[in-house]
């Protein structure tokens, strides 16, 4: 993949964009492989790989320039642009329908009035005669109290509908914003969601607890692998659809093949992993600490359990959905809090926790629980590594790495865990 922007220095998010795919993959596959070394009878499916470009469906742009002239991307990394304002509505990494939403929303940020916050400070430092002046390294103090919207997140569903959140320090342009709702839904039809974060703290956070939604629409429906889940402005989805509906339906025949009567799906989500491992006569346990992701898990379960009765999704008619979800149930609580607190234990758990892991205190509750498998999706290798070692009876029979996401060193690996069953007379 090229990119202009890597090339002149404007962006260096993608570390690993001068290394070719193939070679990309064989280095994560090698990485994590190493890291699970000491379990030596794992089978290892292929990598799944999808499209190196065009596939993100989420944008997280930093607002600079003035009202009149917004910029849409990032403040440049060091070296020649450090500190600029850096456009990047262009991003390869962003499919066309993403990119085309950019302009409109630069519009409404000059019809609105609404002030890019300033993250440069007024002061400059000195230097060499004929030298061109450098600013100073900013602070969130330097930024304090001047301009009003931070950032511009946008949201492609698989359908080409669009979730906007405006990123700002108050409510103040909220009733600026709400009178060009009827222009930019005009100019952007495929516009389902758009709401206001409140972030006030000057600080390096990307968004507040306070969402206001402006649109009639609560919710981004995204289809994945059959199934629609639903999306609100603070609930997690994985920015990669094509490899989340892999990711989706590996869980799913692992599952499958286990025949668990009752599962746990800890650190759900909007229902992702739970809602595809559901079937008749399966119970289902959702937990996330999110309430906005509990909702929008708890909507699609609604919606399955009530298909018309001509209606098919992900290969089962209605009344197997029906069956499905009469035993599916979402909660929102701490995953670990939730683990502890009962002593009743599922025959499988999936976990799909953030970069920190599971931890020792649900790693250790799963350890001592007759759980059979334990299905962990994991997006850092090394919490998953030192996770499955305070789990030793749990050992990984099969993994998979997914290229969640291309040109840097990240990914999401899967691994199935199964319960060692101690040999009569073992010592």
């Amino acid at each position: 993949m090229q990119c202009p922007h890597y090339d002149a220095g404007r962006c260096r998010s993608c570390t690993l964009i001068q290394v070719d795919r193939p070679t990309q993959v064989a280095g994560k596959e090698a990485h994590v492989r190493e890291l699970l070394a000491a379990y030596d009878d794992v089978t290892w499916l292929p990598a799944v790989t999808g499209a190196e470009s065009g596939f993100r469906n989420k944008a997280k742009m930093v607002v600079t320039g003035t009202i009149d002239e917004p910029v849409l991307g990032i403040v440049g990394p060091p070296g020649p642009y450090a500190g600029q304002s850096v456009d990047l509505t262009d991003c390869g990494l962003y499919p066309p329908a993403l990119q085309a939403a950019f302009g409109p929303l630069a519009e409404l940020v000059t019809r609105a009035r609404l002030q890019p916050y300033d993250l440069s400070p007024s002061a400059e430092d000195g230097g060499a005669p004929g030298a061109p002046r450098r600013r100073r390294k900013v602070t969130p103090r330097d930024a304090a109290r001047r301009g009003e919207l931070k950032h511009v997140l946008v949201t492609l569903s698989p359908d080409g509908e669009l979730m906007v959140r405006l990123v700002l320090r108050s409510t103040e342009a909220v009733a600026r914003i709400r009178k060009h709702l009827p222009w930019l839904h005009a100019t952007l039809p495929g516009l389902a969601v758009l709401s206001v974060n409140v972030q006030p703290v000057h600080a390096a956070v990307l968004e507040g607890e306070q969402e206001i939604v402006l649109t009639d629409r609560e919710t981004l429906p995204m289809r994945v692998d059959g199934i629609t889940l639903h999306l609100r402005p603070q609930s997690f989805f994985q920015t990669n659809t094509e490899v989340a509906a892999a990711l989706y339906r590996q869980a799913r025949g692992w599952v499958d093949e286990a025949a668990p009567a009752s599962l746990w799906d800890l650190y759900c989500g909007v229902g992702g992993f739970a809602l595809h491992c559901a079937a008749p006569g399966r119970s289902v346990t959702g937990i996330e600490i999110s309430a906005e992701a509990v909702a929008s898990a708890s909507t699609t379960a609604g919606e399955l359990a009530a298909l018309p009765p001509d209606a098919v999704v992900g290969g089962h008619d209605a009344a197997w959905w029906r069956a499905a979800m009469a035993d599916a149930r979402f909660s929102a609580t701490d995953a670990t809090g939730f683990a502890l607190g009962t002593d009743a234990d599922p025959e499988l758990v999936v976990v799909n926790p953030p970069r920190r892991g599971i931890g020792p205190d649900l790693a250790h509750r799963l350890e001592a629980s007759d759980a059979r498998h334990v299905l962990y999706s994991s997006c850092h290798a090394t919490t998953l590594a030192r996770d499955l070692a305070a789990m030793p009876s749990l050992r990984p029979r099969r993994a998979v790495l997914l290229d969640m996401f291309p040109q840097t060193d990240h990914f999401e690996v899967l691994v199935l865990l199964e319960r060692e069953v101690a040999q009569p007379g073992a010592r």
